[in-house]
């Protein structure tokens, strides 16, 4: 390639969208093989991986991302977010090839933590929910207080 100029990726993080009024975010995301197992289906962990790239790109979106929050370049202390509770409901198989999208609401902020509904659709159709809580915590493994400005980010969404 020798165009230089430089190219963006709109949608590389995916989107913020509003459904029913509030703020959400949608990842695309395509089944590749090594997501399947021996039976051709989508093997259970891939989810869990997917859904955590939706919860890190919807955080980053929404002006919060992890690389500032652990390097603390957001004037606070070193911090990140980490799972605390995660349930999965499989509904329906997804396969090599299928375009999938996944969706992440919040659900609610507390103080040091967030719990937010995620589902993987095709078409529409939803294929697996999960819920999960993470909790805001520094390096040295204490709650962390939600800031402001996340805090006023999530609650829009």
């Amino acid at each position: 390639m020798t165009d230089t100029a430089p190219r963006t990726w709109p949608d590389l993080g995916g989107r913020l969208i509003e459904i029913d009024g509030a703020q959400a975010h949608v990842l695309p995301v395509r089944v590749y093989f090594e997501d399947t197992d021996f039976s051709g289906l989508v093997y259970h962990a891939s989810y869990v991986r997917w859904c955590e790239r939706g919860r890190s790109d919807f955080l980053r979106l929404l002006g919060g991302d992890h690389r500032r929050l652990i390097d603390g370049s957001g004037g606070t202390e070193p911090a990140a977010f980490v799972v605390r509770r995660m349930t999965f409901d499989y509904l329906k198989p997804a396969r090599i090839d299928d375009l999938l999208e996944v969706v992440t609401r919040v659900k609610a902020v507390g103080a040091a933590s967030l719990t937010l509904s995620q589902s993987v659709q095709r078409n529409g159709v939803v294929l697996v929910e999960a819920e999960v809580t993470v909790v805001l915590i520094t390096v040295s493994g204490k709650p962390l207080r939600i800031s402001g400005a996340l805090r006023e980010a999530f609650s829009g969404a």
